[in-house]
């Protein structure tokens, strides 16, 4: 249930964009779900028993929109899925580090996401 409700929040977001405001867009919105639903976030992001085609469907949405999405930074096949990984796991860090109150310092919490998203943004165009 929550790889297809975290998939249907990242097409959302993401649906109508491109590459920078696309990522910026899913960005925003998987931190919001990982903020809002953490248990749920947190299932999601196990890669499902392969034996197990509806879970298995259901995980792979999401990176499908990951793929569309960095498909705008000219990148498909093995270098998307490389690049896909990589996004995920920045983004991942992040929100669980946020999640686990972890940011403990005066800056903005926001303002720091924002750069994140903007050096991947950067890395990715490149």
């Amino acid at each position: 249930r929550g790889a297809r409700e975290l998939a249907g929040v990242l097409r959302e977001a993401a649906v109508g964009r491109a590459r920078g405001d696309a990522l910026r867009a899913a960005s925003d919105a998987l931190r919001g779900y990982a903020l809002a639903h953490p248990g749920t976030y947190l299932a999601a992001q196990r890669a499902p028993d392969p034996g197990d085609a509806e879970a298995v469907a259901a995980a792979g949405e999401a990176v499908e929109v990951f793929v569309a999405l960095l498909a705008g930074y000219g990148l498909d096949g093995s270098d998307a899925i490389h690049a896909v990984r990589a996004v995920r796991s920045a983004l991942h860090g992040f929100v669980t580090i946020e999640a686990d109150g972890g940011f403990g310092m005066a800056e903005s919490v926001d303002e720091s996401f924002a750069r994140l998203v903007a050096m991947l943004d950067a890395a990715l165009g490149s």
